[in-house]
């Protein structure tokens, strides 16, 4: 599937979406000699752990999750310089139009949106979907599970991940309690920030003039700015009931065990790529 005559450490990764899922990924690949990283995001991110999510370059300019720092381009033309310098850049584009000039040897679609948006199998030699949404052999190469439990970040080639289950993976035994979502459509604001304790029912900002409080005590592991404006049903902040506000610099062992999964996609496609340009030798 992917380019035989590319070098592993040559291949041009695009990713869509940088949240933290997509980081983890990043991350693992960046870490296993595959640097040649390019995410592709929306105009506005809304993804909340924004300590560990590669998107935060939209708003920030630059930003760095771990050991390695994402760049915001507004062209293009200018992610050869950001590669060069062995960062990630991050170009605002929702629809994906900068795939034709990148020639992207893989796309890993990581936008989690639980279907798919649009990602085709023709946009690269190998196209990886990450968890609900796709199908192996029908829209994408192959499926990532991203569901928590015995089979999460398994490769699939053949058939679709499991299904949505709507509720977050348990910590310390709360689900649903730890994830606070938007009652209604507004503008938040809040005077927290990430990494600060709260207590159950403490008010962690507005929306509009409706006040937010969380269900549990924990450490605000992810929140959204104060100034975004949000739809009814989107994810605002996410407790951590495990109150250790160090967990918050780092990216979550879903991430990285479902970057372990991309990786496995990757080298095992340009394993058996090689192989075969061997055999027609």
């Amino acid at each position: 599937m992917i380019m035989k005559d590319k070098n592993l450490t040559e291949l041009t990764i695009c990713l869509k979406g940088g949240g933290d899922l997509a980081t983890g990924v990043a991350l693992r690949l960046y870490h296993s000699g595959l640097k040649r990283i390019v995410i592709l995001e929306a105009d506005q991110p809304l993804a909340v752990r924004r300590t560990v999510c590669l998107s935060e370059a939209v708003n920030a300019g630059s930003h760095t999750v771990e050991d390695i720092t994402s760049v915001r381009i507004d062209d293009v033309n200018d992610a050869e310089a950001v590669l060069a310098e062995a960062k990630i850049p991050v170009l605002r584009d929702p629809e994906w139009k900068s795939l034709k000039s990148l020639k992207p040897d893989v796309v890993i679609d990581a936008i989690l949106a639980k279907r798919n948006l649009g990602t085709t199998m023709d946009e690269a030699p190998l196209v990886i979907g990450l968890g609900p949404g796709f199908t192996a052999g029908v829209d994408v190469h192959c499926v990532i599970e991203t569901n928590r439990g015995h089979y999460l970040a398994r490769v699939l080639w053949d058939g679709s991940a499991q299904a949505n289950t709507g509720a977050p993976g348990a910590v310390k035994g709360y689900t649903v309690e730890r994830v606070v979502w938007a009652e209604a459509s507004g503008t938040f604001h809040t005077d927290k920030a990430i990494g600060d304790h709260v207590e159950a029912g403490e008010s962690i900002g507005t929306l509009d003039n409706n006040i937010v409080t969380t269900e549990i005590k924990g450490v605000l592991r992810g929140l959204l700015p104060g100034g975004t404006r949000i739809n009814k049903g989107t994810k605002i902040a996410d407790i951590d009931p495990r109150d250790d506000a160090a967990y918050c610099g780092f990216v979550s062992e879903k991430s990285l065990a479902i970057g372990g999964g991309v990786l496995e996609a990757v080298l095992g496609s340009y394993t058996a790529q090689q192989q075969e340009k061997r055999r027609c030798l």
